[in-house]
């Protein structure tokens, strides 16, 4: 039997007993639910690095959303607000549309 010890999506339980499998699963106290999306937000990460085609990116990219839709309301804010704190910094540092790479910067 496989050990996984890792925090999965609410329904992953469900679809292994509907294999006619069975799993064990316990709930995370607060504390051990914040340091499990935190590893699974590296998980995803390093999961999105390792794809090859666009569609396993965007794979990737929606689960790593999802881990931060959920890390948003761990630190006490909607997503929504999230959303504002990124129009801000955009609206006063720009975004990344226009690929602007730094190169150096003297000082003078």
């Amino acid at each position: 039997m496989p050990t996984y010890n890792k925090l999965v999506r609410d329904r992953i339980p469900n679809l292994i007993m509907s294999q006619g499998k069975e799993c064990r699963t316990r709930i995370l106290d607060p504390e051990e639910y914040k340091r499990e999306l935190r590893t699974k937000l590296r998980e995803e990460a390093e999961e999105y690095f390792e794809a090859d085609k666009d569609q396993d990116a965007l794979e990737e990219l929606a689960d790593l959303l999802e881990v931060i839709r959920a890390l948003v309301e761990v630190h006490g804010a909607s997503v929504p607000e999230l959303d504002k704190l990124r129009a801000d910094k955009a609206e006063a540092r720009g975004g990344f549309q226009e690929r602007v790479l730094l190169i150096d910067v003297d000082e003078v």
